[in-house]
């Protein structure tokens, strides 16, 4: 007797490895969610400190763009032109005007980064935004007067270089010096007080090496002075004017020129140089013809 019964099919059952496979999620789907999951978990005060960190990179690049217009608008880089900074700041591929505008753009930036830490909440970042947050204007403020300092000497040392050229002192040559480190070094002194430090030692300094400086001028122009003071004294009174003929101690001549500190007398072809001094010392006969 034949049984009819059906005959029971068994399925093939699919492996762990094939089920994990057809579960899981293509790979650059499982990529993406995590990375947004890390992102959403992010505190908000994190995104906070990275906009602080992009408003402050955006607001030092603009402040850098529009000092250096506003430097150059106002002739700073033809009046700095030929000075010692100037000079070693080309040596090095940038100029004044790019370190004073640059300068500005990196203080903006490095005071958003604390502000950026300080939001973050970073361990000690606190501390020291309440230690630094008076400190670094001061600082900023101090490099930026030592930098003016600097080029200001140089085109003080410049323009007195300048005018005493045709000066024939041998004296003079160190007046365009002295007065280059005379404006730095008072430039050093307010930098110094910009960031605290005790400056009463300075101060002293500075009347001592001003009350030195008098004295040696005094002692090493003192027939430049006399002959400055005599020419004020010609000048307002007109004892003698261009045309005269006047006679100087032993110089006798048309007068040609009267200056602060000389007068020229043309005589017989040749010119002389007598100061203004010996006008006093020696006498001034006007001779009539």
């Amino acid at each position: 007797m034949i049984d009819a019964s059906p005959i029971a099919t068994v399925e093939p059952v699919p492996s762990t490895a094939a089920r994990v496979a057809s579960a899981a999620p293509p790979p650059l789907q499982s990529v993406g969610e995590t990375v947004r999951s890390a992102l959403t978990s992010l505190p908000a005060r994190l995104w906070l400190a990275l906009g602080v960190i992009v408003l402050a990179a955006f607001l030092g690049y603009l402040v850098v763009r529009v000092n250096r217009r506003i430097l150059v608008g106002a002739g700073v880089p033809e009046t700095i032109e030929g000075t010692a900074f100037e000079r070693t700041a080309r040596e090095f591929g940038t100029s004044t005007v790019s370190l004073v505008a640059n300068l500005s753009g990196y203080f903006i930036f490095i005071l958003g980064l604390i502000v950026a830490l300080t939001i973050a909440r970073v361990e000690y970042i606190s501390t020291f935004w309440n230690r630094t947050a008076g400190f670094l204007p001061s600082l900023f403020l101090a490099v930026l007067v030592l930098i003016v300092g600097l080029v200001v000497g140089d085109k003080v040392e410049l323009l007195i270089d300048d005018r005493l050229r045709g000066v024939k002192l041998p004296q003079t040559g160190i007046v365009p010096s002295l007065a280059k480190w005379s404006v730095v070094f008072i430039a050093v002194l307010v930098a110094l007080g910009q960031i605290g430090v005790d400056t009463a030692a300075l101060v002293v300094l500075l009347a001592t090496y001003g009350f030195a400086l008098v004295l040696f001028g005094g002692l090493a122009f003192r027939d430049l002075l006399a002959s400055g003071a005599a020419g004020f004294y010609l000048l307002l009174e007109q004892p003698y004017s261009i045309g005269d003929r006047v006679r100087i101690g032993d110089t006798d001549g048309v007068v040609q020129e009267v200056n602060v500190f000389v007068t020229h007398v043309e005589s017989d072809g040749a010119e002389y140089v007598v100061p203004n001094r010996r006008a006093f010392t020696e006498g001034v006969v006007r001779v009539r013809e």
